[in-house]
């Protein structure tokens, strides 16, 4: 399970260090594409193939399902880490969240989400948690 926040920088090259306590669960070789809320996404190849069994559950005819099986799959890449720990950002994923230097790796239970600094802190108001849990309890999460 992926838990915490690190602040790292992205070099010149577009490549980020994976923080040692997420390499091991991540493996060697594992998925990174576009996340929510304009942020990437980094799973295992095992969470990415659970994913994307439940996009292919997805009604074909239904447009929304299309763009959201597109938006996951079309833009994932494999990664894989460096001697250093590093992995290569491609260019587009590094365009689509806004990853210029200062970004903040989150484990989130079976991913990890790569954010700009900037997005980040804003993704971080808290200021609506009473209207969510209040959401989530509707839907019978009670935490």
């Amino acid at each position: 399970m992926f838990m915490g926040e690190y602040s790292h920088s992205l070099d010149a090259k577009g490549r980020v260090i994976i923080p040692a306590k997420y390499r091991e669960e991540l493996g060697e070789k594992f998925v990174i594409t576009k996340g929510m809320d304009g942020c990437l996404f980094v799973l295992p190849n095992e969470a990415f193939r659970a994913l994307t069994d439940e996009l292919k559950a997805l009604p074909l005819s239904v447009k929304d399902s299309r763009k959201l099986v597109r938006h996951f799959s079309g833009a994932a890449a494999d990664g894989e880490l460096d001697k250093q720990g590093r992995v290569l950002l491609p260019a587009k994923l590094r365009e689509h969240a806004g990853l210029d230097k200062d970004i903040v790796l989150v484990g989130v239970l079976d991913r990890i989400e790569i954010w700009s600094k900037e997005r980040w802190e804003s993704a971080c108001d808290d200021s609506d948690m009473d209207m969510i849990e209040a959401h989530l309890a509707e839907l019978g999460l009670s935490i």
